[in-house]
């Protein structure tokens, strides 16, 4: 009698769960219950095979069309767990400089600067160092003309950027040109040769903007851009003696680089009026001053060996006129 109602009790919780349709969208938390209550359905029917309870025709026929229903649907945490899991899309925060290549960062205001003022430059031949080059700039980058509103200096950031991009081009072709030497590629040049070849790579990307040129000496002297200017060209000295071997650590190390700091200078107002074929006579100017350093350079060493040279002199005649008087004999 017990057997027979724990049958009939179990087939009333089988026709139950065949009578229960739970929606598409259910949530995980009922699709567990579900789960959890089919489970222990199929417990105790394990249970009542092992106690020898035969079911009844009702009872075993709800259980079939259980186990049909079940294997015609799934449930969704079944399938959901025999389905890979697909992660979301990440939004790119990317962005591509003008090279082309890509930074996963996000891009800084200096870099967005940057990347107007690059490509304003190329159109100072037709506006001229100017707001409405960096305008023009901006927009080849898909960006508003208001982006001008981003530089507060207006053209002053636009020199100073070009300088600065001028002036890092060849510190990187100096610097590479010491690692070949270092590892022997290539052979030292001498002092005098790589001097000159500097400055002349240097003077030479002012080519393309030789005409506006003018204009943007004006704008570096103005009060405000005067010292980012000088530190401009302080540095670049300073990165041209270095390469070039100079360590002195004595007065020379002033001398020197103001000495060359007059030759770029001058140089640079000689090519502003030069009208020979590829600039030769600015680079013949050239020439001439970077021999005068060296002459310079080798007339001070002279008077630097005559004046030692003096001085032991003196010296020597002094402890000659003491021997002879008998002032260094001993008593």
């Amino acid at each position: 009698m017990a057997v027979l109602l724990r049958g009939l009790r179990t087939g009333r919780v089988l026709r139950g769960f065949t009578s229960v349709t739970v929606p598409v969208d259910a949530s995980t938390q009922c699709r567990a219950v579900r789960r959890g209550f089919h489970r222990a359905a199929l417990l105790r029917l394990q249970e009542d095979s092992k106690t020898g309870y035969t079911p009844t025709s009702s009872s075993s026929s709800s259980s079939s069309t259980y186990h049909q229903h079940y294997q015609a649907h799934p449930s969704e945490s079944d399938t959901a767990a025999s389905e890979p899991v697909q992660e979301s899309p990440k939004h790119n925060t990317s962005y591509a400089d003008q090279g082309g290549e890509e930074s996963e960062d996000y891009e800084t205001e200096e870099q967005l600067q940057a990347r107007i003022l690059t490509a304003a430059l190329d159109f100072v031949p037709q506006h001229g160092w100017s707001v409405e080059a960096i305008s023009a700039g901006a927009e080849t980058l898909g960006l508003s003309s208001a982006s001008t509103g981003m530089f507060t200096n207006g053209a002053g950031d636009l020199v100073l950027h070009f300088i600065t991009q001028c002036n890092t081009q060849l510190t990187e072709s100096l610097a590479e040109e010491h690692n070949q030497v270092q590892l022997g590629q290539a052979e030292p040049k001498e002092m005098a040769q790589f001097l000159r070849d500097a400055v002349e790579t240097r003077l030479r990307m002012l080519i393309p903007y030789i005409e506006t040129w003018p204009q943007a000496m004006s704008i570096l002297l103005l009060p405000h851009n005067i010292p980012d200017s000088l530190k401009h060209l302080s540095t670049l000295i300073d990165d041209i003696w270095y390469y070039a071997g100079d360590r002195s650590t004595d007065l020379n190390w002033y001398t020197r680089r103001a000495a060359l700091t007059g030759i770029v200078n001058t140089t640079e107002l000689v090519m502003l009026q030069d009208s020979s074929h590829d600039f030769q006579d600015t680079w013949a100017f050239l020439d001439n001053r970077i021999q005068d350093i060296m002459n310079m350079a080798s007339t001070a060493k002279k008077v630097q060996s005559s004046g030692e040279a003096v001085v032991q002199g003196l010296m020597g005649a002094a402890v000659t006129l003491k021997n002879l008087t008998g002032m260094n004999q001993q008593r």
